[in-house]
């Protein structure tokens, strides 16, 4: 299996509704180190993965509509809890839905799956992996 991972950040403020939370029902901030490990069985016709820098690129705009915001004030996450787990399937998603409208290059449409890996600290971190078609 080839991978090819690119790497960003972001950084949010949010709360959570639920007693399993504690103090985190309280509006608190995170910062995200975000990986996106695209991954396929055979390299494209130019022997690549994806293209590295349109990946790169497209992670960055996702992140950038979350970056510096309020996650609760948010009309796509109403009434949910923006876990560091649903975030990270939320980026997948995106960054799904990029590679299937050819956004990193047609041959990026070869890759099978993508894992979203999120880093709140260098001792806790959650991911979501996933087919992209």
């Amino acid at each position: 299996m080839y991978k090819l991972n690119v790497r960003d950040h972001f950084m949010i403020a949010h709360s959570f509704r639920g007693e399993a939370f504690g103090p985190a029902q309280r509006l608190h901030g995170a910062t995200y180190v975000v990986d996106a490990t695209f991954k396929r069985s055979e390299l494209d016709a130019d022997g690549l993965v994806v293209d590295i820098a349109l990946a790169g690129r497209r992670l960055k705009e996702v992140l950038d509509v979350l970056n510096y915001r309020n996650l609760d004030e948010l009309p796509d996450f109403e009434g949910r809890n923006t876990t560091t787990e649903f975030l990270a399937r939320e980026i997948h998603r995106r960054l799904a839905e990029a590679v299937r409208a050819g956004d990193l290059g047609h041959g990026a449409r070869g890759c099978s799956s993508l894992e979203v890996t999120l880093r709140e600290s260098h001792v806790a971190w959650a991911s979501y992996e996933g087919p992209v078609r």
